[in-house]
């Protein structure tokens, strides 16, 4: 018989909060990890994306920070300043992060502030001066703000590590292991990470104080791709690529997606081929400030988009539920881009739907990612946007022609009653010079004569 959230130790506030929100019962990550974690235990957590790793870490951390309208925090000494520290790769799962935790905070006065770059330091500046108890960040600005004075840590009791081994790839270890050093009151520490590597493992035993180590893979999903998500390779013609994609965006069924690129270039142009076809699409990529790559994602988030098109830049920082279909426009680098990839659908239990475009140039990188995971799909079937099987497959409609809008003939333009003016403001830039000309003309013979 599985748990509920109800059956767990926790305050009344986090009850009504997670009830609130419609979590009731635990995912398994969320079952492992929270019995630990809440007794402080170290935690290394590793998981496959999508299955609810926040809240594994997120609902102990809340659990443990006194807040403004507890009894406690009249005791407390240094109000305000930070009591925990969750350190995220990506300026956009920085985001989803916060907003995750404050969902569950808000009925206790908990303070929550993203710190991450790209943005103003001086907003953050003055959240932190107010006084905040969760901190959620990226390691460059968390320095900065560290080194600057601003952000004190020797209040921090508790530190999490999310997506350890995107920070690795980032080449973030040195500044995750200077905040470790700069944390000397850690009572807990939890790391949570797809994948395991060598120096992620070195990073744990030297900063970590016997560790539980939490694994929820089965031994059918060693390659750590989520069982639920029916996925397709195409062997697709690069000059074919768009057509084949706005025709699997009208297929029956299909809800947001989220299509894939390796280059910005590329990004920009697709998302700017669908917007001219009719989709409503956005895009995120390195190109794009701040501000509008948090514009494309909360469109996205509120429905004004359907479609996203993005770099591997937001391959991690994407936590909405209900994306139907994700597309790779452009094979991925390597194995774990993929998983991460396909990842962002098939969230919270539902199903999904990945399809992966391989050109000719990519077939020997897709052998090595297929071979990696042992999907058994080494051999991409040829594909084109008019082929039987492309139909079939992905549930298309016939006749479906890859646009959403058809543009009016000029003759069936409404026409628009002109507007009543002086005769003067009729005319002509040519009439205007004729008449300029008469009323010259007339002068000078005035004068002459």
């Amino acid at each position: 018989m599985s748990i509920t959230f109800a059956d767990l130790p926790l305050r009344p506030e986090t009850q009504a909060a997670l009830a609130e929100h419609g979590f009731k019962s635990p995912f398994p990550i969320q079952e492992m990890v929270l019995p630990i974690a809440l007794g402080d235990g170290d935690v290394i957590g590793q998981a496959k994306t999508g299955t609810g790793k926040t809240l594994a870490f997120g609902i102990p951390l809340i659990e443990r920070v006194i807040a403004p309208l507890d009894k406690e925090w009249d005791a407390l000494v240094a109000k305000g300043l930070p009591q925990v520290l969750v350190v995220v790769p990506t300026r956009e799962l920085c985001v989803q992060v916060t907003k995750d935790i404050e969902e569950l905070t808000g009925n206790r006065g908990i303070r929550t502030l993203a710190v991450y770059g790209g943005r103003a330091f001086e907003p953050q500046i003055e959240a932190l001066e107010k006084g905040v108890e969760i901190v959620v960040g990226t390691p460059g600005r968390l320095l900065d703000l560290y080194r600057q004075g601003q952000l004190k840590l020797k209040e921090v009791s508790r530190v999490v590590l999310d997506e350890a081994d995107e920070m690795l790839d980032l080449g973030f270890l040195p500044d995750v292991e200077k905040i470790f050093t700069s944390t000397p009151n850690r009572a807990q520490t939890m790391l949570f990470s797809a994948t395991m590597p060598g120096d992620i493992i070195a990073l744990a035993r030297r900063f970590m104080n016997q560790p539980i180590h939490i694994r929820t893979q089965d031994n059918e999903d060693e390659g750590a791709v989520v069982s639920r998500i029916k996925q397709y390779v195409l062997r697709a013609h690069a000059l074919d690529k768009i057509e084949m994609l706005a025709r699997i965006l009208q297929a029956d069924g299909r809800g947001p997606t989220i299509v894939f690129c390796r280059t910005k270039r590329t990004c920009q142009k697709t998302s700017d081929d669908l917007s001219e076809r009719g989709f409503r699409a956005a895009s995120i990529h390195g190109d794009l400030g701040q501000s509008a790559r948090e514009k494309a994602l909360n469109d996205f988030k509120a429905g004004k988009s359907d479609v996203l098109v993005a770099t591997d830049v937001a391959a991690r920082g994407i936590d909405i539920d209900g994306i139907t279909h994700v597309i790779n426009y452009q094979c991925p680098e390597d194995e774990k881009t993929y998983v991460h990839r396909i990842g962002r659908t098939a969230r919270a239990g539902a199903d999904g739907i990945s399809v992966t475009f391989v050109d000719w140039d990519d077939l020997a990188r897709w052998k090595m990612i297929d071979t990696a995971l042992t999907l058994g799909l080494g051999e991409p079937e040829e594909t084109y946007s008019s082929s039987e099987h492309l139909y079939e497959m992905l549930n298309i409609p016939a006749g479906s022609t890859g646009r959403m809008v058809k543009a009016k003939p000029v003759s069936e333009a409404p026409s628009k009653e002109p507007a009543k003016s002086s005769p003067t403001k009729d005319k002509s830039a040519k009439e205007k010079n004729e008449d300029r000309t008469a009323r010259v003309r007339t002068r000078t013979k005035k004068f002459t004569s």
